[in-house]
């Protein structure tokens, strides 16, 4: 269907980045391309500048923020730069010299206006534009590959001029991630040649990696179009994980690759003009060099250790019901499902809300999915007078919104500080506050009814939310108003007596890895989940694929890393058909 991914006749360009969300495989990606580069006589620096980083995993060696040798690659050096930290030290920078001298209040916002994924990712752009203007390095190597690169809306901070005045200092709408540029503006002209550079087709290729599945690929969409719109044009799409063929009579692999196909065949068409190249699905765990080199060669054969695979059927796995089961008895009141795209957050609140109707209680199912899942999942068939059904539009609330705070913050501001107030207001986090204020009008309002709430604030939102009420109160400066129904519905979320947050993750290293940060960030805002569910798993089915049973099998140490990381959790297989309507999903969970 597509061509496959052949890094010697695809890749002309000295610097690239590979992008996507998490979980699709960018980082094996970027380093079977880094190998196969290298192996074929380039010298190449392999760079990460992922938070969630598991580059040292893949390549198996101890990494630091300075470029060393990969054993058993001549040519190949690679580096983890740590964002995380590059951000601690420069927000420190910021807030310092105002420890003491203004109210702990206000410092504590302003430590949180710091400390979002903008901050993050404008703090890894700092440290790859680092590598970049190092003549040394760049003059050290024929290719510099970057697993993870920026999105457009930093790249377009960067390129707005009230970035680098002291607009940041003076003014302020309360909650949101205004103030990540603070502190860099003696950076600005070398931020400057490090975006030419980015956009010159000729010097920076950008490699979007996307799995064969539809939410997959409407965010490869998304964020090729975000970054068309900046000027970088060079894009090539890799449909990672595509399965040649299946096994007739193995219900799991059919669908599988039935999903996959009709996925393909719904590609947005904004992608179908570019360049497309797939990666196949493998049965090995990537990771080590060998399995690298192995990927790039198109090979899908099961592994060794996959061919004696047989999971216990009698094996007691935890199970959905046991978490409706312990929901329903402890008589929560409101349940949040969370995770990154792609997990299965909507089908899991949606199995939820069915056991719990099934237990005798009323209950609200809503959601934000702007593909509108859940109408999807429920349409056209039977659903209990005991369940209700809602969704938010979060680009309605954003607009909305957006709105408030410009009539608000921006009336007294130039034509500049205008259009970075508003780029300001294109964050992740703004979309999170609109729509947790949508969530709190549909709590307030619900009385009797248990209210199940597809998708949450992340802690670093919601700490955004709690300061911008001191903030208000210590100086007056801020002109975001909190709600009272949201100022409510803080502390319900914090009271574990009423409250349940359900984490929702894929048996891999990635989707992992981000669900244990986004759990850290939860217990900052005193928020602590108690469940994880393991959603779309291979080794909770009875698969006969060789290639399919071969995943499973590196599954294994992931669900060993969730029990370790959750207190309790219970594992969803990948099942052999969607499940829509109330009823199907009501008998999938009492199977």
């Amino acid at each position: 269907m597509f061509q496959s991914f052949d890094p010697k006749i695809t890749i002309g360009t000295p610097y690239l980045f590979f992008t996507g969300k998490g979980g699709v495989g960018k980082t094996s990606t970027a380093c079977a391309t880094a190998v196969y580069l290298a192996d074929d006589g380039k010298k190449v620096l392999l760079v990460s500048t992922d938070p969630a980083s598991n580059l040292q995993d893949v390549l198996k060696v101890e990494l630091s923020n300075l470029p060393q040798e990969v054993p058993a690659v001549p040519n190949l050096h690679a580096c983890n730069l740590d964002p995380e930290e590059a951000a601690r030290t420069y927000r420190e920078k910021v807030v310092g010299p105002y420890r003491g001298v203004l109210p702990e209040s206000v410092v504590t916002t302003m430590e949180e206006q710091m400390s979002g994924a903008c901050t993050v990712e404008i703090a890894a752009f700092d440290e790859f534009t680092s590598l970049l203007a190092d003549p040394k390095v760049t003059g050290s190597y024929d290719h510099i590959i970057f697993d993870t690169a920026p999105t457009g809306h930093t790249l377009r901070l960067l390129q707005l001029p009230t970035a680098w005045t002291h607009f940041l200092e003076e003014s302020t709408h309360g909650a949101s991630c205004l103030g990540p540029l603070s502190g860099l503006g003696d950076k600005k002209d070398l931020y400057q040649k490090t975006m030419e550079a980015l956009s010159d087709s000729k010097q920076t290729m950008l490699m979007l990696v996307a799995r064969p599945d539809e939410s997959s690929l409407i965010e490869a969409n998304r964020a090729a179009g975000e970054l068309r719109e900046i000027g970088i044009e060079n894009q090539t799409l890799i449909v990672n994980g595509l399965m040649k063929d299946y096994v007739p009579d193995d219900e799991v692999s059919s669908f599988f690759y039935t999903k996959q196909q009709l996925a393909i065949r719904t590609l947005p068409a904004q992608l179908k003009q570019g360049k497309i190249y797939s990666l196949p699905y493998v049965s090995y765990s990537l990771t080590g060099t060998e399995s690298l080199r192995t990927l790039l060669k198109g090979v899908s054969l099961p592994s060794a250790e996959s061919v004696s695979y047989i999971r216990n059927s009698q094996e007691r796995l935890p199970e959905l019901k046991d978490l409706i089961d312990e929901l329903s008895h402890q008589n929560k009141r409101v349940i949040f499902t969370m995770g990154k795209g792609g997990v299965g957050k909507t089908s899991i609140a949606s199995a939820i809300a069915v056991g719990l109707v099934e237990k005798g209680h009323n209950v609200l199912l809503t959601t934000t999915d702007p593909a509108a899942h859940v109408a999807h999942i429920f349409k056209d068939h039977h659903i209990s007078e005991s369940l209700t059904i809602s969704q938010i539009d979060p680009k309605q609330e954003v607009m909305n919104y957006k709105e408030e705070v410009l009539a608000n913050a921006g009336k007294d501001l130039d034509e500049d500080g205008i259009a970075y107030l508003e780029e300001d207001l294109n964050s992740p986090c703004t979309e999170e506050i609109a729509v947790f204020r949508a969530f709190a009008d549909v709590v307030d309002q619900s009385e009797n009814q248990i209210v199940v709430i597809d998708t949450a604030p992340t802690g670093h939102t919601l700490l955004l939310l709690d300061a911008a009420q001191s903030y208000h109160k210590e100086l007056s400066r801020s002109t975001g108003e909190v709600p009272d129904r949201v100022k409510k519905l803080l502390p319900r979320l914090r009271n574990p007596n009423e409250t349940s947050v359900v984490i929702v993750t894929l048996a891999e290293a990635t989707p992992v890895l981000e669900a244990s940060r986004l759990q850290d960030d939860l217990k900052r805002a005193n928020i602590h989940p108690s469940w994880w569910v393991i959603n779309q798993s291979l080794y909770a089915t009875q698969t006969k694929d060789p290639v399919l049973m071969g995943r499973a099998i590196s599954e294994v140490e992931w669900i060993q890393e969730v029990e370790s990381l959750s207190e309790k959790c219970a594992i969803v297989p990948i099942i052999n058909e969607e499940k829509l309507g109330y009823l199907q999903i009501k008998n999938f969970l009492t199977k």
